[in-house]
């Protein structure tokens, strides 16, 4: 199963995401949507799961969508929220049960790490390009219950 990670679009859909996520079966995306169009223009390619970021707090995003998302797709347990950290900060307050995948967004920094058994994701930012970083998404690929993952910079 390949399924498209995405965050931080911040109300920018880029032109490049139909391209990386055709043929996706699910698209998760990890919060600061911005507006209710990027859903929408997602939902065109494949179905999609969200979490709100701290951008989307303050409006009907946050009423449409929850903060954190647990999901097991194809015996792959995962675990999604916004705000997260490197697996370092996080290796003392990971959810229980602990998840085989762990995906966040916010930093705007694209990683992709192995620790202690779980894959660390953030997709890093698919939006305007800030703090002097190019956009980027990710894909997940999830075979007989195990995850693996490429981050694609976008031009």
């Amino acid at each position: 199963m390949r399924v498209g990670v995405i965050s931080d679009t911040h109300g920018t859909f880029h032109p490049a995401i139909p391209e990386h996520f055709a043929g996706v079966e699910q698209i998760l995306h990890a919060g600061d949507i911005g507006k209710i169009e990027i859903i929408q223009r997602l939902t065109e390619i494949a179905p999609v799961l969200a979490v709100t970021g701290n951008v989307d707090w303050s409006g009907s995003l946050d009423r449409h969508h929850p903060k954190v998302h647990r999901v097991e797709l194809e015996g792959c347990a995962i675990y999604m929220t916004h705000i997260g950290g490197t697996p370092k900060e996080l290796q003392g307050r990971l959810p229980t049960p602990r998840p085989d995948v762990y995906i966040c967004g916010h930093s705007h920094i694209p990683l992709l790490q192995h620790e202690n058994g779980i894959l660390f994701l953030n997709p890093g930012s698919a939006g305007p390009p800030r703090f002097g970083r190019k956009p980027s998404l990710a894909i997940l690929t999830i075979e007989g219950g195990a995850a693996s993952a490429e981050l694609i910079m976008l031009s």
